[in-house]
């Protein structure tokens, strides 16, 4: 415990960062980041994972970090990783099965937890599974993990870095369809958000080159496209957009049950869409797919209704009705258990907020 809080504090001077700068940004007070270092507190898989999260930049140092966080997460977890390996040989499932059954639950389990109970669990199984890349396969698996994790994390600039692993890790695995989904899904999830336009813009570009076959990825990007469109002001190119997307979309539409970050039902797709229209202060377009949104959505998925409030109240304000708006945005988010939030919810509210203090600058 004592050399391992003692690493822990050594590479984080390294780095440059003081402990009240780590504690900022992590959940953990001063004190407890204190005693840990000193040794006087058990340096835990999540402090550790943290301390390797916002200090692992650059190779030498993302790799001695990765190795401390591997050596204190992977035991925790190796019992339970040999007890379902073993499980799947005797029922005659491979490593490959295995980790894509657990890639999906991540995927449905996004839909339906908060950010944080999700976070730790899987960066837990990103630590082990980066042990296993040694198939196309494989690569694959981490690239869909990838992007799963980037939308845990707390801030755009962080999910950019984890979605930048994403795409090389599915290249890696010469998989055009996932290759394709990992630069769209990054690209509207970062669009969608209204978060670094620039690099949505790239990551749509990218996906949209690499085939034009029609697939949830290339729906994704084309959407996200018409979402940077929407934030330059350029109106006529987001509507040409959304109808190429949709076109897309018909063609490849998720199921209406199908309730996974890697699918995009009905609902989604208007939910996408909403957002779109709320943006561009069009209200017609944008009222129908919130309705569609609402009417077809499973009713388990209370933050997402959420996300189709927030639109009503952006809506609002772009209608001119600034106090309303913000106070309806405002409204929805506090009925919101905490736990249920997500950086997206947060970065749509201050949208809002934003939209009506230029409104009446």
């Amino acid at each position: 415990m004592d050399d391992l809080g003692a690493q822990l504090r050594q590479t984080r001077t390294e780095a440059g960062v003081t402990l009240a700068s780590m504690a900022a940004r992590t959940s953990y007070s001063v004190s407890h980041l204190s005693n840990v270092e000193a040794g006087r507190r058990a340096a835990t898989p999540d402090i550790v994972l943290a301390y390797a999260r916002l200090l692992g930049e650059g190779e030498m140092r993302r790799r001695q970090m990765f190795g401390l966080a591997a050596g204190v997460v992977a035991p925790v977890v190796t019992g339970e990783l040999i007890r379902a390996g073993f499980s799947a040989a005797l029922r005659g499932r491979t490593a490959e099965e295995d980790w894509r059954e657990r890639v999906d639950q991540y995927g449905r389990d996004y839909m339906a937890v908060g950010a944080v109970a999700l976070q730790s669990r899987l960066a837990n199984d990103l630590v082990v599974l980066q042990q296993h890349l040694d198939t196309p396969v494989m690569w694959s698996h981490a690239a869909r993990a990838l992007v799963t994790y980037g939308k845990t994390t707390p801030n755009p600039a962080e999910a950019i870095r984890w979605y930048d692993l994403a795409r090389v890790a599915a290249d890696r695995s010469d998989d055009l369809a996932v290759r394709v989904w990992v630069r769209g899904r990054a690209a509207i999830a970062l669009a969608y958000e209204g978060a670094a336009l620039t690099t949505a813009r790239r990551y749509a570009e990218q996906g949209v080159a690499l085939s034009d076959r029609p697939s949830l990825g290339r729906v994704q990007a084309l959407m996200a496209q018409a979402h940077v469109a929407a934030g330059r002001g350029d109106q006529a190119s987001a509507v040409a957009l959304d109808t190429d997307s949709r076109r897309v979309f018909d063609l490849v539409a998720s199921p209406d049950g199908e309730v996974s970050d890697t699918a995009v039902p009905p609902w989604r797709m208007e939910t996408f869409r909403s957002m779109l229209y709320a943006r561009l202060g069009m209200p017609g377009p944008g009222t129908e797919a919130q309705e569609e949104a609402d009417r077809t959505r499973p009713v388990d998925l209370p933050r997402f209704a959420t996300h189709i409030e927030l639109h009503r109240g952006l809506t609002m304000v772009k209608s001119g009705d600034r106090a309303g708006g913000v106070a309806y945005a405002q409204r929805a988010m506090d009925a919101l258990p905490v736990e249920r939030r997500s950086q997206s919810l947060t970065l749509m509210l201050r949208e809002v907020e934003q939209a009506a203090a230029r409104q009446r600058a």
